[in-house]
C-alpha cells in the first residue's frame, strides 16, 4: 500500500526522481497511562509496560514517509537503519540521506553509497568513549573533515514528520499484542501520507478553480467585448 502512495504521489508531481531525505526514529504508547502518573507513583506502580518503535525515512521536501520498520522500544536506532533505508530505498530514489549521531558507522555509509545507490550520505562522528581516537574508515573520514552543517540542519524535517504523525493521529495504539501494534503504526504511517495527498489534491483543485474562472471571463470578454471609449454622460439642463 504504501508503495501504491508514493506511485500516486509521483504521479502529482510531489516527489523528485531523486529526494533529501531524513531518517529517525520515535516511539508510539502501547497504552493511555502518562509519564507524569508513574512518576507520581513512587514505585507503587511495579509494571512498565515497553512501548513500540517506530522508525520513519521521510522527504525533507514534503514531508512523505517513505518508508517504515517496526520494532519495541526501548532499544538502539542502529539496529533498524538496514531494514528501513532498504525499504525506502527500494520505494523511492534517495540522493542524500541526514541521520543523527545513532547511525555513525562505516558500514551504514557503504550500505547507502555502494548498495543503494544513495550519492551523499550525512551522519555527524560519535566520538563514543574514546573522543582523541583517529577516525577510521573512507567515509567517517569525509565526514570528519568536510561535515556539511548547512545541509545537515535539514535532519529537523524529519522530528517535524514525527511531531505531525502524533498530532494528527495521536500518540497512542489501541492494539493490544505487538503483531496488531505493527500493524496499526503502518496504517497510521499509510493515512498520513493520504492526508498529505488529499491536502496537495484539495489546492490543485482550488487553483485549477481559479484558472477555469479566469478563462471563462476571458472568453465572456471575447464575445462581449467592453467600448473602447465610454460616451460621457448627458447633462439634463432644467427649463
Amino acid at each position: 500500500m504504501l508503495q501504491a502512495v508514493l506511485a500516486r504521489a509521483r504521479q502529482r508531481g510531489l516527489l523528485q526522481p531523486a529526494v533529501e531525505a531524513s531518517i529517525d526514529a520515535t516511539g508510539l504508547e502501547s497504552h493511555y497511562v502518562s509519564h507524569y502518573f508513574l512518576q507520581k507513583q513512587q514505585g507503587r506502580c511495579k509494571r512498565h509496560r515497553r512501548w513500540l518503535k517506530l522508525m520513519l525515512v521521510c522527504d525533507n521536501r514534503t514531508h512523505l514517509i517513505l518508508g517504515a520498520v517496526t520494532g519495541v522500544g526501548p532499544s538502539n536506532d542502529a539496529a533498524y537503519f538496514a531494514p528501513a533505508i532498504t525499504q525506502a530505498a527500494a520505494l523511492q530514489p534517495i540522493q542524500t540521506l541526514l541521520g543523527d549521531a545513532a547511525f555513525d558507522s562505516e558500514g551504514f555509509h557503504r550500505l547507502c553509497r555502494e548498495e543503494l545507490g544513495i550519492e551523499n550520505t550525512c551522519f555527524p562522528i560519535n566520538p563514543r568513549r574514546c573522543p582523541a581516537a583517529p577516525v577510521k574508515g573512507r567515509y567517517r573520514r569525509q565526514m570528519a573533515k568536510h561535515f556539511p552543517a548547512a545541509r545537515y540542519g535539514q535532519r529537523w524535517q524529519a522530528e517535524t514528520v514525527m511531531s505531525c504523525l502524533k498530532r494528527l493521529l495521536g500518540p497512542h495504539l489501541k492494539a493490544r499484542s505487538n503483531a496488531a501494534r505493527a500493524c496499526e503504526a503502518h496504517l497510521r504511517v499509510i493515512t498520513y501520507n493520504l492526508m498529505i495527498l488529499y491536502a496537495h489534491l484539495k489546492s490543485f483543485l482550488q487553483s485549477t478553480f481559479i484558472i477555469e474562472c479566469i478563462v471563462l471571463l476571458c472568453t465572456l470578454c471575447r464575445h462581449f467585448p467592453l467600448p473602447k471609449r465610454i460616451p460621457a454622460p448627458v447633462e439634463v439642463v432644467a427649463a
